[in-house]
């Protein structure tokens, strides 16, 4: 029996706050005011309360999780930057967005086009390092370390692509701006960081980098769909607000879904991960239905997507390079199983980060439901009408409370736990893409 003594002399918890987390806030605090002084004339009341319940909020993220203090500083100074090299030549409206083309840091680095190609870019190559982990010999400590930094550079420049491009778009004209959440091209961003942001925690947490390349095959999954999503229909062009969306709600409950979503797809990867393990030993072909299921998922979007505007039969040139390379990733994960078994945490170490992802993935989907329930009745003049899309939030919602239910109540766990929560993905991907692909309604902002 473990007895558990209460240390009255221990520090509290400002006590133990260094001199850099007091930096650190008094920074957040200062950046605030300043966005308050410079911008507050294009917020309406509402807006001004979130700006300033973000300043506690980020503190508290940084003093949690002492990575994210750098992380957030160096991105507010990339963003910054960017902001004084377009704020030098300014337009008849605001600042002239023509350097982009013109001042090297911008046109390479900085713009918000350019920080999320370099995002893009970086997702590839830290998923490639995360597998190379598994399969280099006496080198996988080293190629995942690559991986998870690579992962966190992907996620800073995300982070200012976003936040630049928020400014861009405020230079283009009275009542453009808009916080870039508003699109299918705009929220594939968001996902990308918010699931490698996430993922990188739970990294952090259990101290075992081998998850990292099959969460970073969910991120790189969305990485190509939004880079397909750019060339072929132009979505990183910045577009004015359909009058629905133009409302302060749509800063809450935008992130507080797509936070969800990110945490949904890291369980049923991790639960994928434990489906190989396993799985090891198996050498029945129809005993190895996991890793088939992985093809089909990620062969999903050439046989969805495979069509070009305007092409007149089978396979864009794009697709089939993204189908033949998750072939080649199927036949490898397929062919190496028993090496990347042996890599993986062991099995209650991956249950525990499903049971976690999926619980804070619940927390804000049901915070998301009730603000978009909020933001119907301002809208629309309802809570809940049935649209497609809030009837599939309403089964994914029930499918994780079930999942929950059912864990906390029955003890639900191992092979089980982990089939529901790879089904799940596909629950959560037809809310999310297939309703504005197959279904119309209230919701569809985001064409395909």
């Amino acid at each position: 029996m473990t007895t558990t003594t209460l240390d009255l002399n221990a520090p509290g918890y400002f006590a133990r706050r260094s001199w850099f987390d007091w930096l650190f806030a008094a920074l957040v605090i200062a950046g605030t005011g300043f966005a308050f002084s410079r911008y507050s004339g294009a917020m309406n009341e509402y807006e001004q309360w979130i700006l300033a319940g973000s300043a506690p909020s980020l503190i508290w993220l940084g003093w949690f999780w002492g990575r994210l203090k750098p992380l957030m500083l160096g991105v507010a100074a990339a963003s910054l930057l960017a902001i004084a090299l377009y704020g030098r030549t300014p337009d008849a409206f605001g600042a002239d967005l023509a350097q982009a083309d013109n001042v090297f840091l911008l046109k390479y680095f900085l713009s918000s086009q350019s920080a999320i190609l370099w995002m893009s870019m970086l997702v590839f190559m830290s998923t490639a390092f995360y597998w190379i982990g598994f399969f280099g010999r006496g080198t996988e400590g080293t190629a995942q370390t690559i991986g998870s930094r690579l992962a966190w550079a992907a996620v800073f420049m995300a982070l200012v692509g976003t936040l630049v491009r928020w400014y861009e778009s405020h230079q283009i004209g009275p009542d453009i701006g808009h916080i870039p959440v508003s699109n299918l091209y705009e929220v594939f961003v968001m996902f990308v960081w918010m699931t490698a942001l996430f993922y990188l925690y739970y990294e952090h947490h259990y101290r075992t980098r081998a998850l990292g390349a099959f969460v970073m095959l969910v991120v790189s999954a969305a990485t190509g769909f939004l880079l397909w999503y750019t060339v072929e229909r132009e979505a990183h062009a910045i577009q004015p607000l359909v009058p629905a969306l133009q409302s302060w709600w749509m800063k809450l409950h935008v992130p507080a879904n797509f936070i969800g979503y990110g945490t949904f797809a890291i369980a049923a990867m991790v639960a994928f991960a434990y489906l190989v393990r396993q799985h090891a030993s198996e050498t029945r072909w129809w005993k190895l239905a996991p890793l088939w299921l992985l093809g089909v998922i990620l062969c999903f979007e050439p046989l969805v997507f495979r069509k070009s505007p305007g092409a007149e039969g089978g396979l864009s040139t794009y697709w089939a390079l993204y189908f033949g390379i998750s072939a080649l990733i199927v036949g490898g994960i397929l062919a190496a199983r028993r090496r990347i078994a042996e890599r993986l945490p062991a099995p209650e170490v991956l249950d525990d980060v499903m049971y976690k992802a999926i619980a804070v993935g619940f927390a804000f989907f049901t915070i998301a439901t009730i603000l978009g329930a909020l933001w119907a009745a301002e809208a629309w003049g309802g809570y809940w009408s049935w649209d497609p899309k809030e009837t599939w939030a309403l089964i994914v919602w029930l499918n994780y409370a079930a999942w929950l239910h059912m864990r906390l109540m029955k003890g639900l766990r191992g092979t089980v736990a982990a089939w529901w929560a790879l089904v799940g993905l596909v629950v959560t991907t037809f809310a999310f893409l297939g309703v504005n692909m197959f279904l119309s309604g209230l919701h569809s902002y985001g064409e395909l």
